[in-house]
């Protein structure tokens, strides 16, 4: 068993071409038979049983080698990658042959197609061929989402015919809900061959009645990139001069956050609300949060334009809890206090006095000593409803609103109060899920902000 190469005289190997020079008979497919034809010898005899007939040609292959010849059965590209080795040793298997095989590799069309291309499987990669004939579709798709899923580069076998000509677009749609538009797609077709055709473009543009039978597809990962009109994916050396950590907290905070980036199912979003999205994600690890975090449009960036130019001074907290996450290296850098009123003797008792909550006293207190706080929640909606009524009756003109409660009862009543105050800058965990840890971690991500274009968290740990 030997394979040929993609197609090119100069992709056979020599071990290939030598095996050929030794054999009495060569069987394959007549289109192959040009690229060997300089390596026979005078009395070899080549054997072509057309398409589509390969157990014909490993029956004969067996019968042959019975007689005492030296057989060579080619395929294209590598013989054990969709070629006859497998089916060679399946045969064996099945005749009780005790006929010695030997397999050659070859180059493989994907190979050839990818140093065409540059260095697109520069890592992990996986190869998919589109055809149905042997396997049923619903294996073929399962694999398809499989590899989009996980970030393999991949290159795609087979992709159109005249009878396969809707797969190609099933795959694509498949592969554009997990990647970004702009992920580099390459298609090679006729790879090695006189009529060679190289194109890059990107997943986004990618129109697949471009390819056909004789068109490999090459699909980069979330870290491919086009330069020079190459497509490369790097292996990650540079990573660590890329990451400029000043410790061992802000490396791994970094590698998370690239991390979190890359398994972002929406990549296009506004750089502050990412910048949030990322920081809610890396303390949660649920990335049901790229769908029930909401942030007011540039949110983020204008709330931490206050604090860097002093608007903001004060943030309030409704519980201790979300005050202790709030990273006390940003606070100091920007000269801001933290405050939280819970532990305020006053709150307790006017909580007593007007048969409120504790939180919700708090939230009073607060408001006629710092009006124009950021006021931030991580615990108790009836605190949020109190400050909702509070900006209602016009006693208190918060800087923003980061809401975050959690819980079961008037938890998402009191989200949807807030968010109507349109002209407040708002980030808010919609639904039931939030916590003071999250609280927390959106205020530092205000705070960050100017470390979001460079994917540079952690700066304060």
């Amino acid at each position: 068993m030997a394979g040929i190469g993609p197609g090119s005289g100069e992709d056979v190997t020599p071990a290939v071409a030598q095996a050929v020079a030794q054999s009495d008979v060569v069987i394959g497919y007549k289109y192959y038979f040009r690229f060997v034809k300089p390596y026979l010898h005078p009395g070899a005899e080549c054997i072509d049983t057309g398409m589509k007939r390969e157990k014909e040609r490993a029956e004969m292959a067996f019968r042959l080698a019975e007689e005492g010849k030296t057989v060579c059965v080619i395929s294209s590209g590598d013989a054990g990658i969709y070629g006859m080795a497998p089916l060679i040793y399946e045969m064996k298997q099945r005749l009780g042959s005790s006929l010695s095989i030997e397999v050659l590799p070859g180059i493989s069309a994907f190979q050839k197609a990818a140093a065409l291309l540059g260095a697109p499987v520069g890592h992990d990669f996986c190869v998919i061929s589109l055809s149905d004939l042997m396997t049923p579709w619903e294996v073929i798709e399962k694999r398809i989402q499989a590899a989009a899923t996980a970030d393999f580069v991949t290159a795609v076998y087979n992709p159109r015919s005249e009878g396969r000509y809707w797969q190609l677009h099933r795959l694509t749609e498949i592969f554009r809900k997990e990647r970004s538009a702009d992920t580099p797609v390459g298609l090679v077709r006729q790879a090695g061959r006189e009529d060679q055709q190289v194109t890059l473009t990107t997943l986004g543009a990618f129109d697949p009645a471009q390819a056909d039978m004789f068109t490999v597809v090459l699909i980069g990962n979330s870290q491919t990139y086009a330069w020079q009109g190459r497509m490369i994916t790097p292996r990650g050396y540079y990573r660590e001069e890329a990451t400029e950590a000043t410790g061992v907290g802000q490396e791994i905070m970094i590698n998370s956050f690239r991390t979190i980036e890359r398994e972002l199912k929406n990549k296009y979003i506004p750089i502050d609300h990412k910048w949030a999205l990322l920081h809610a994600i890396h303390t949660t690890a649920d990335f049901e949060m790229e769908r029930i975090l909401y942030t007011d449009p540039r949110a983020v960036e204008s709330l931490h334009r206050l604090c860097a130019e002093g608007g903001i001074r004060t943030i309030v907290t409704d519980v201790t809890m979300a005050a202790a996450g709030i990273r006390k290296g940003a606070l100091q850098r920007m000269g801001i206090e933290v405050k939280c009123f819970l532990g305020d003797e006053r709150t307790s008792a006017l909580a007593r006095e007007k048969g409120i909550t504790r939180t919700q006293a708090g939230i009073r207190l607060a408001v006629e000593e710092h009006p124009q706080a950021l006021y931030v929640f991580g615990n108790a909606p009836t605190a949020l409803m109190e400050l909702c009524d509070l900006m209602r009756k016009k006693k208190a003109r918060p800087a923003g609103v980061v809401a975050s409660p959690v819980g079961f009862v008037h938890v998402c009543e009191s989200k949807y109060m807030v968010k109507s105050f349109a002209d407040v800058p708002k980030i808010i965990v919609e639904g039931r899920k939030g916590g003071s840890n999250l609280a927390a971690t959106l205020v530092n991500a205000i705070l960050t902000y100017d470390d979001a274009e460079q994917l540079r968290p952690g700066r304060d740990v």
